[in-house]
């Protein structure tokens, strides 16, 4: 296998997370001076990059077309976007803080409350991959982990001399051929040191690393061949060939991916392009944050577990383990949650705080806010365009896309919307834009195919997943500030008029059943055709915020489908299961305080911590249920605000 693939590894920087200082803080301020300064030093950049903690997405619809959308585009136009992705951010530290005061903080989205009672501390979320782990939890409640990089034995496969017997070059023009890139009908390969044995191994090789592609042996001068070529056109590329996989052998490979700073979508391009095969074929029940180690369960059809651990020895972001067959593809949506263990360094709260903020987070919870990632990092939120959708006015949705914002961007996108502004000629704004796969570039080109009169079409040509991202982020919004309101009005018990859910259906708290029920049996509704809302206050302050913003909550069908909101509910209060905490203390910033599963299957020790260490860190683990945030259960651990324009050094996922 061809392992050039640029996969680089990104060691973060810290994040600071603080409230606003109070006296009892002050006199922590010289160690934790002492401690940035140090991190400054030896990072050489004071730009911090955020965690994105939304265990998975929300809405299954808003995903339900992703593993169609995430096939490559031509590969160097891929290959250089994704060098222009991962490329540090224009200007210094100072200039990027001072661009993220047009951000959003917290109460702009509707962010406002605290259930616990605690006094608030610091702390500092370092990015690195060691203080973030993801664990997902299957629907059988099974934690995910990679603990085994054994293969199942099976007769089937073929030798391990199968993966060496062709020679780079040879790979090349099989791939060439493969994906028909090239006028070339077949392939020859030479048969060196000629033996049935050898060439029946080449002839495995080529059908098993190259799906579609058939082989016949020939005679030429003296000299045998192998002749490889397509079996029946195009079609076989997006079907592995069904009569190569053993009838006794299920259809699908499941298997444990654990990879580091990439999102899910990214690991499955990758995967594909390693083993030569589409995208869709591979199945996932949920996609996990790219800043943080995460390890999930994923299927594939018809590759073998021998070939998905030979690609342990060329990636260096990810690992795969745990083979297993099973006749089955995952799906969205089918997972108990994820269990999160994180560390919060350089604490100031004292010890009786942390238990008082950590017991309330066991036994109370936390607000079930939608997180700050959920509505975007510039000066124009995603829910202000999902609103201009709902409301039917596409050329305020085609401008806030396109038109100039102030805030922290990427220096190309800053150009594109000068141009755009100056000229309102797509052509002329693509021109500017070296990262054709952003939104701002999808618009673009669809405004340059259908023209300007056509901004509904143009718009469609951004995947499904990301357009309904817009009108999500919207519901969203409104639920963060209705949830708010309603524990603002009636606090942390159940009220006549609250709505609770009765299997999948809602129904409303009455006065004379009251006692039955606790905050956590109460859900909000997110605004949409097929719900009912609450009978107190909070179901007029729905319509009142709806018809500020020139919509009507008893019309939320739209004439497009596909924005039509049905609605939803979701619980206003979050427990978190399996809290644990411990304080620790450490000298040392970089060294991490607990061994990842990785770190288990190569042997690495646990690292030697001093008793008296001149910093604290907390060290928590918990599960969430899908679609909760865990920046939201650490929010109301420290009692700070999760915002970048209130933490300058945060910077959140870029919205791509």
């Amino acid at each position: 296998l061809h392992c050039a693939l640029n996969m680089e590894t990104v060691e973060m920087n810290s994040v600071s997370l603080k409230r606003p200082r109070s006296e009892d803080d002050v006199a922590n301020a010289d160690e934790i001076k002492r401690q940035k300064i140090s991190e400054k030093s030896k990072t050489g950049n004071d730009s911090g990059q955020s965690v994105e903690t939304v265990t998975d997405q929300p809405d299954k619809s808003l995903l339900e077309d992703t593993k169609n959308e995430i096939i490559p585009n031509e590969e160097s136009e891929e290959q250089e976007d994704e060098e222009l992705e991962d490329s540090d951010e224009d200007g210094d530290p100072e200039s990027f803080a001072d661009m993220m005061k047009h951000g959003l903080t917290e109460s702009d989205v509707g962010i406002t409350k605290f259930v616990s009672s605690h006094k608030g501390f610091s702390g500092i979320l370092k990015e690195r991959y060691s203080d973030f782990v993801v664990h997902e939890i299957g629907k059988d409640g099974r934690v995910s982990h990679l603990d085994d990089f054994s293969v199942p034995v099976d007769d089937e496969d073929p030798s391990e001399e199968t993966f060496t017997v062709l020679s780079d070059e040879d790979k090349q023009r099989l791939e060439e051929l493969q994906l028909l890139k090239n006028k070339e009908t077949s392939v020859a390969i030479e048969v060196i040191e000629d033996t049935k044995e050898k060439r029946t191994v080449i002839h495995q090789a080529v059908k098993s690393l190259f799906p579609g592609l058939e082989t016949k042996t020939e005679d030429r001068d003296g000299k045998k061949y192998i002749i490889a070529y397509h079996a029946a056109g195009k079609k076989a590329l997006a079907n592995p060939r069904k009569h190569s996989w053993p009838k006794s052998r299920g259809s699908y490979c499941h298997f444990v991916l654990y990879k580091e700073n990439k999102d899910t979508m990214d690991a499955i391009n990758v995967l594909s392009k390693f083993l030569r095969v589409k995208p869709n074929i591979f199945s996932y029940m949920g996609t996990k944050d790219k800043r943080a180690i995460t390890v999930q369960e994923i299927a594939v059809l018809r590759i073998t577990a021998q070939r998905l651990a030979h690609l342990n020895k060329c990636l260096m972001n990810f690992k795969l383990g745990n083979f297993s067959y099973k006749n089955h593809p995952l799906k969205l949506g089918e997972l108990q949650g994820n269990h999160f263990t994180v560390v919060l360094r350089n604490i100031t709260g004292t010890d009786g705080q942390i238990e008082q903020a950590m017991r309330s987070l066991r036994e109370i919870g936390f607000i079930n806010y939608y997180g700050m990632q959920r509505f975007g990092t510039t000066a124009v939120p995603t829910y202000q365009i999902g609103r201009a959708i709902l409301q039917n006015n596409w050329n305020e949705v085609m401008d806030l896309i396109l038109k100039p914002r102030p805030g922290a961007e990427k220096g190309y996108l800053v150009k594109c919307r000068e141009e755009w502004a100056k000229t309102k000629d797509p052509a002329a704004a693509l021109k500017k834009l070296p990262v054709k796969r952003c939104v701002e570039g999808q618009l673009l080109r669809g405004l340059l195919k259908y023209g300007m009169k056509n901004i509904i079409s143009a718009f469609g040509i951004i995947p499904r997943n990301n357009r309904l991202m817009y009108i999500h982020s919207y519901q969203s919004y409104v639920w963060n500030n209705m949830v708010s309101k309603r524990i603002e009005e009636y606090g942390l018990r159940a009220v006549p008029g609250d709505l609770t859910l009765k299997g999948a259906t809602a129904v409303h708290i009455e006065e004379g059943d009251v006692d039955n029920y606790t905050i956590h049996d109460v859900v909000m509704p997110l605004p949409g055709f097929d719900v009912i809302y609450p009978k107190h206050k909070i179901g007029e302050a729905y319509k009142e915020m709806l018809v500020a913003d020139n919509l009507d909550i008893n019309n939320m069908r739209h004439k497009i489908r596909d924005y039509s909101l049905s609605g939803a509910y979701r619980k206003i209060i979050i427990r978190p299961q399996n809290v644990n905490w411990e304080v620790v203390a450490y000298d040392d910033p970089r060294i991490p305080l607990f061994t990842t599963d990785l770190d288990k299957l190569e042997g690495k020790p646990l690292p030697v911590l001093p008793t008296d260490g001149k910093f604290r860190a907390l060290k928590m683990e918990f599960s969430l249920p899908p679609s909760t945030y865990a920046t939201m259960a650490i929010r109301e651990v420290l009692k700070m605000d999760t915002s970048i324009k209130n933490q300058t050094q945060l910077n959140t996922t870029w919205l791509r």
